[in-house]
């Protein structure tokens, strides 16, 4: 081949491969631009209308880790940690279609102030926010369910920057205008009606 012709067919493939990626980047980065002008909250708000039964909100420290599965929401709050645990009871508690079942860590009710410094500060915070309504399960046990659940339904994470172990709040929601007792109910109906 002749070696000018060989340079130029070069040259143009380096432009045209420069040109697309550029384009590509572009496109990526306008994008991206959007959606990183909203804050954790403005997301949650406009997702929460389309969460429901059986979905996930979590709320949780630096170190939870960011999840790969096709239903997970990943956003970072760069506030302090009950501050967005109490924004996201708040948001729940004023939806009309949902309520949440609160969970924390069993562990957490057991670490030392010594070896995690802050741990009685956020307890006495968690139960001014939460009050009597958070339950506790061992942590293996709630990620255990909400992998279940992340299997078929969304859950949304919430990571802070707090640095405090076995300090995630889980927020399992549930039907806020047809209960357990309903649905009991209806169930026996449904099974008196073909006997």
């Amino acid at each position: 081949m002749n070696k000018p012709i060989y340079q130029t067919i070069i040259t143009f493939i380096a432009m045209a491969l420069t040109t697309s990626c550029g384009i590509v980047a572009v496109s990526s980065t306008t994008a991206d631009s959007g959606s990183e002008t909203k804050s954790w909250e403005q997301k949650l708000s406009e997702n929460l209308p389309y969460l429901g039964h059986r979905n996930w909100i979590v709320v949780a420290d630096m170190a939870y880790p960011l999840q790969s599965g096709a239903g997970i929401i990943t956003l970072y709050a760069d506030e302090p940690y009950t501050d967005v645990v109490a924004k996201v009871k708040k948001m729940i508690d004023g939806a009309p279609h949902i309520f949440a079942h609160i969970y924390n860590d069993t562990e957490l009710g057991f670490i030392r102030e010594e070896d995690a410094p802050g741990i009685e500060k956020l307890r006495k915070e968690m139960k001014a926010i939460c009050g009597d309504e958070a339950q506790s399960m061992m942590h293996e046990d709630l990620l255990s369910r909400m992998d279940a659940a992340g299997k078929l339904y969304t859950v949304t994470i919430i990571k802070t920057p707090l640095t405090i172990p076995y300090s995630t709040t889980f927020f399992e929601l549930d039907c806020a205008y047809w209960g357990a007792a309903r649905q009991a109910v209806l169930d026996r109906d449904m099974a008196e009606s073909v006997k």
